[in-house]
């Protein structure tokens, strides 16, 4: 356990030291003080509103401003869960670093789990701040708040914990640009299969939406986010399904477990492709 904690803090500490954290939080404070004039600009559009139908639509416009926010900080997330792991053992492999490191009496499953823990841990408290700074954006600029925000922040942490694992374990076995081309490529199969499953349940077409439900077994990024958005969304956006973050179809419980299930799955196969690799 101590190696497992060591090479987790020397990766956080190597982060730190490319300036990868410092850049993504810059931008990720940059975006939520965009997310904050724009909510800001919209709420004094709205004011002076009386009416029961304009007090209506500035709710309405409110919480999908807010649900757009998230939307994007959801993006972010998986961008970051792919990029900034991308080449932490297929970077060091080929640079000769790693030969010196797994020759000391350090097991590589160590190694593997304290790259992912840290990874993931920075990824997921990238998600809580900026989504935190979206929700409080919303709280204090417009009187918002999200229902359910912890279950949607708890599904949203899965799926970046996801991509994480992705990364990770594609760094086993492929070179850098071979395996961000996988993840992206997965993420953007989730994405359109995700769709395509929503645009099928709009209109009615089982088998458009079998094809969606495919893409979501075969990467569960997408899936993780609708049930998110399902579960942050106010009983209106359910009701009319007339925006983006509104889902015709919304993914059962069985998903997240299978989505957990695919992360520990994938995991595992980075173990065993990293302790049988000659490096």
């Amino acid at each position: 356990m101590s190696a497992l904690l060591t090479v987790a803090r020397l990766t956080i500490h190597e982060a730190a030291r490319k300036r990868v954290l410092l850049a993504a939080l810059v931008l990720g404070l940059a975006f939520v003080g965009l997310d904050a004039v724009g909510l800001h600009f919209i709420v004094r559009g709205f004011a002076g509103q009386t009416d029961p139908l304009g007090v209506a639509r500035a709710r309405f416009t409110y919480a999908f401003f807010t649900l757009a926010g998230l939307y994007a900080v959801n993006f972010l997330t998986a961008l970051s869960g792919v990029l900034l792991p991308i080449d932490t053992l297929s970077g060091e492999i080929a640079s000769g670093v790693m030969q010196t490191v797994a020759a000391k009496p350090v097991r590589r499953s160590d190694i593997v789990l304290g790259k992912w823990a840290a990874y993931a841990t920075v990824t997921v408290l990238y998600l809580l701040l900026l989504a935190g700074g979206v929700l409080l954006v919303a709280r204090l600029v417009a009187d918002y708040v999200p229902p359910d925000v912890p279950v949607g922040l708890g599904l949203l942490a899965i799926e970046a914990v996801a991509l994480v694992t992705l990364s990770i374990t594609g760094g086993t076995r492929l070179a850098t640009v071979t395996n961000g081309m996988l993840a992206f490529g997965l993420y953007g199969l989730a994405l359109i299969g995700g769709w395509v499953e929503q645009i099928g349940a709009h209109v009615h077409n089982t088998a458009a939406r079998d094809v969606g439900a495919v893409a979501s077994l075969i990467m569960p990024s997408e899936s993780m986010w609708q049930l998110a958005a399902h579960h942050m969304q106010p009983p209106l956006f359910a009701q009319i399904q007339g925006t983006p973050f509104s889902p015709a179809s919304v993914p059962s419980t069985a998903m997240v477990l299978w989505a957990a299930g695919w992360t520990l799955a994938v995991l595992a196969l980075g173990l065993r492709s990293f302790a049988r690799r000659v490096l």
